[in-house]
């Protein structure tokens, strides 16, 4: 398995603020007594005054205390909890619209709001409330609701605004309704970082952290192998594998059983296939899931579909190993599949 960070890398890597690394290290400072995230905006430290740990809680029991600046014991990009209860009060009410206004009487300056939403979701606050309320209104119409009940349920205040908006997501009236599906989407976090899962009414369709390369071409063939949209809003399937994964990364889970809606070809399909037989804690090789398959020559392709995979840890493509026993690309990026791979190894054995 390709060798540990260096003492030298894990400097270099603190120094540049890499989020990258998140969950990777511990930055500990002698001088002061605090630790950090790798990512942390305060001065680089000297050197000689660093100490590096494997988790947070290694550093406090090494009696450091945790940084206020990047507060290392909470989770990366963790929602807020003031947006957290917008948010569940905007999926429980399409119909309410949160203005600025609204925002100053909770107490909460706009402009943050704004900055954390394009952020971490790519669009506005207000685009977001709007989204939610045409998902609603899309729900309500493929229900049997006609389009105008619908769209004044939703919120609108005249059909051409809902017709207006309909078309710019959808790019058709909503009279052809039955022509688009959507895939719901939410962010959460984990331990190493935040992450993106989609979900149509049949399962999970993807899962993949916020930083990964390409992800918006993902979502493109996703939305072009689907005939969908990408909204927000939740289901049951979403629902679930938040559970699912909250068991997993606290070591209670080994195995996933949501369903999984994971258009791609018959070999994609029977790789991943294969993907989601290796047994947590253990890893496989390309050529030994080539050989899986019966076709042990076709390593190159096999490699290609497991790049492809776009439901990370739950079809457990971070389980594929060089033949050399050295760690491959992932998608998610390689110390985190360092991460994974240590983590369920530590968990693999019965209490």
């Amino acid at each position: 398995m390709k060798k540990a960070l260096t003492f030298q890398e894990k400097y270099d890597a603190s120094g540049r603020k890499d989020s990258f690394y998140e969950g990777v290290f511990i930055t500990a400072v002698k001088t002061t007594g605090i630790f950090c995230r790798p990512s942390c905006r305060a001065r680089k430290p000297k050197i000689e005054n660093v100490v590096f740990y494997d988790t947070a809680q290694e550093a406090l029991q090494n009696g450091f205390r945790p940084c206020k600046l990047c507060k290392p014991m909470e989770k990366m990009d963790e929602t807020p909890e003031y947006i957290k209860n917008i948010i569940k009060e905007l999926h429980e009410n399409s119909y309410l619209r949160i203005r600025d206004g609204s925002l100053r009487q909770r107490g909460i300056e706009p402009s943050h709001i704004r900055r954390w939403f394009k952020k971490h979701h790519n669009t506005t606050f207000h685009s977001y409330q709007r989204m939610l309320r045409i998902n609603t209104a899309f729900n309500s119409i493929k229900q049997g609701k006609t389009i105008t009940n619908s769209a004044f349920d939703s919120g609108y205040d005249s059909l051409s605004g809902f017709n207006d908006s309909y078309r710019s997501i959808f790019g058709d009236s909503a009279t052809h309704f039955d022509e688009k599906s959507v895939i719901n989407i939410i962010r959460l976090t984990t331990p190493i970082g935040a992450m993106f899962a989609c979900a149509s009414d049949q399962g999970i369709c993807l899962l993949e952290f916020t930083d990964r390369r390409m992800l918006d071409t993902e979502f493109k063939d996703l939305c072009k192998r689907l005939n969908a949209v990408i909204l927000p809003g939740t289901n049951p399937h979403l629902e679930h594998v938040q559970a699912e994964l909250s068991e997993y990364f606290s070591g209670k889970r080994k195995k996933f059983t949501v369903p999984l809606d994971t258009p791609g070809t018959d070999f994609q399909q029977s790789v991943w296939k294969i993907l989601q037989n290796i047994v947590f804690g253990e890893t496989q090789s390309y050529k030994q899931q080539a050989i899986a398959i019966n076709n042990a020559q076709a390593i190159r392709a096999v490699a290609s579909a497991n790049g492809n995979n776009r439901v990370s840890i739950i079809i457990p493509c971070h389980r594929v190993i060089g033949s050399n026993g050295h760690l491959v690309g992932y998608g998610g990026g390689v110390h985190r599949k360092k991460w994974l791979l240590d983590f369920e190894k530590s968990n693999s054995k019965e209490p």
